[in-house]
């Protein structure tokens, strides 16, 4: 083979990877605003599952559990507070599993949803079946322990899956909850020093 020939081959190939490369930036352009989009839609639908009663979610801030994106919102029906959602994140067995829960105004749980894992198939991922997630409704802060067998007020861990049970319950959802508490005593404490100042320059 010629150098000639060979300069040839080269330039054809550079120009097959410059073409190739155009036309992925171009479909990548195209897609994703529609995946980003659909991503959102999919989050709003998710959302509005987790308190139905709620006419209007908005979201109040964000954290960042294991370097992940995730927010925190308040529901309302009107202008009555119904009580809140937080996105949160657990680093399971085999996966970071994303988790969505909802508190009313005092904070217990009222339902938990598993949005993606990628957990063992028969064991880890258990969390996302109604027995499991139903143990923990109506438990606040305090309850949101994980143990094996009978777990009295706690809640009683997925046979084989502990670990699993672990990061939705201690880690997504208990850590959720304290994150949330935080903000909302910030906020709170906020708006006291505002008014205390308010009240001093009267």
């Amino acid at each position: 083979m010629t150098p000639k020939v060979m300069v040839k081959i080269t330039i054809n190939l550079i120009v097959i990877y410059l073409i190739g490369g155009l036309i992925i930036a171009f479909v990548y352009a195209k897609t994703s605003p529609v995946m980003y989009k659909k991503g959102i839609e999919e989050k709003e639908a998710a959302l509005k599952t987790m308190m139905p009663e709620a006419d209007k979610i908005e979201e109040i801030g964000k954290w960042e559990p294991h370097h992940k994106h995730a927010g925190y919102y308040i529901a309302k029906k009107g202008s009555e507070e119904l009580g809140y959602i937080v996105e949160g994140f657990g680093k399971g067995y085999s996966s970071y599993i994303n988790i969505l829960v909802s508190v009313d105004k005092n904070l217990t749980v009222k339902k938990v949803s598993i949005l993606h894992h990628a957990e063992t198939p028969g064991l880890g991922d258990e969390i996302e079946k109604d027995y499991f997630l139903k143990r923990l409704e109506s438990k606040s802060v305090d309850t949101l322990v994980v143990l094996k067998g009978e777990a009295g007020d706690k809640v009683e861990a997925i046979s084989g899956a502990t670990i699993s049970s672990r990061a939705v319950t201690e880690d997504g959802v208990r850590n959720g909850i304290k994150m949330l508490k935080e903000k909302l005593s910030g906020a709170k404490t906020e708006e006291q020093g505002k008014g205390h100042e308010h009240g001093t320059h009267s």
